[in-house]
């Protein structure tokens, strides 16, 4: 029966994925690497008024932007399963950039599934040929 669900959701992401072009996947692709801590990145947070640098952050994180509380959440990778969850406050007078500062090595043609039953890991990869 897993075997089956599993074969089922790869058909699906894999057609799913047919009609995306190159530079979505890729950037689909990074954009997993950095929420999965392993792309190097820097967040500055201005107040666009004063032109001050309110927040900058160095670091493995995941960032997301919460437009409901208007806020960002950054959660950051300080060692080996320490983690560290940050909010800043978004308003009119605050902008803020996300750069990548070591690249992430993706590959436009791959992607992960990763299962999670009961706090057990199963990966599936998939390649696809041309």
């Amino acid at each position: 029966m897993k075997k089956m669900i599993a074969l089922i959701t790869a058909v699906i992401i894999a057609t799913t994925m047919v009609g995306c072009t190159e530079s979505e996947r890729v950037s689909y692709n990074i954009s997993e690497e950095a929420d999965n801590f392993n792309v190097f990145r820097r967040v500055v947070v201005v107040n666009t008024i004063s032109d001050k640098i309110l927040f900058e952050l160095d670091g493995y994180f995941s960032i997301k932007v919460d437009n409901e509380d208007k806020q960002l959440e950054i959660t950051c990778e300080t060692a080996e399963g320490v983690y560290k969850k940050h909010f800043i406050g978004l308003s009119k007078t605050v902008a803020y950039t996300v750069e990548d500062l070591s690249g992430a090595d993706v590959d436009k043609y791959h992607y992960e599934i990763h299962y999670l039953p009961e706090g057990n890991v199963i990966d599936f990869k998939f390649k696809e040929s041309r």
